[in-house]
């Protein structure tokens, strides 16, 4: 039944995700997703059939590491400052939000372990879903890098690249979906993800956040 607190707790995390796109956008002089109104907490705006409800059911049935995106918000390109570079940092971040998400988790949780026992119970599940809280967020980071379209990774790729590269790079967009769903179903994820999620859940256990 652990799946009951971490669904609210990956939907929450890939929404925040979502939120910081477009306020990055925003910030470099597109308002598109503004005035979509998706730069809210509010869940329905950001619900995706396939990443919100479809991906999350498949992993936790098959028992794959808890994935899954929001409706990604709008962005227009065109209108942000520094085309390229300003496409580049929209999409870096989501990521860059789920790090975030993760390191004030881990914090969360040294706080919560560092308490008397007065509630043990009570405490005992808040420090675990402190503890998903902080693994999805890392998790989500990583997975969005992955250097794929439709995935945050595809468009910081394409921003890094020169532009006779970026075009020949940016062909396998249409077929970037399917691309993602073979590399969850057939685990390379865990071999492309988990390294560098490991090594940031190492990290903070040795800053003495998590354990």
């Amino acid at each position: 039944m652990e799946w009951i607190v971490q669904l609210p707790i990956l939907f929450f995390s890939i929404m925040v995700h979502e939120v910081a796109h477009g306020l990055t956008a925003l910030r470099h002089g597109d308002d598109t997703a503004k005035r979509a109104g998706r730069l809210t907490f509010n869940p329905l705006p950001h619900i995706d059939i396939m990443g919100t409800v479809l991906l999350p059911v498949f992993c936790m049935l098959s028992h794959l590491p808890m994935v899954g995106w929001a409706k990604p918000v709008p962005v227009n390109p065109t209108r942000l400052r520094g085309r390229r570079w300003g496409t580049f940092r929209v999409a870096l971040a989501g990521p860059v939000s789920n790090l975030a998400l993760g390191l004030t988790a881990a914090i969360l949780f040294r706080a919560v372990a560092s308490l008397p026992p007065v509630f043990p119970l009570f405490q005992y599940n808040l420090r675990n879903a402190l503890l998903f809280a902080v693994s999805v967020n890392i998790f989500l980071a990583f997975f969005n890098l992955l250097p794929v379209h439709p995935l945050d990774g595809g468009k910081v790729m394409s921003g890094l690249l020169p532009l006779r590269y970026r075009l020949s790079y940016d062909r396998h967009a249409p077929y970037g979906f399917m691309i993602v769903v073979l590399l969850v179903s057939f685990g390379l994820v865990n071999t492309l993800v988990m390294a560098p999620s490991r090594l940031t859940l190492e990290l903070f256990a040795r800053l003495g956040l998590i354990w």
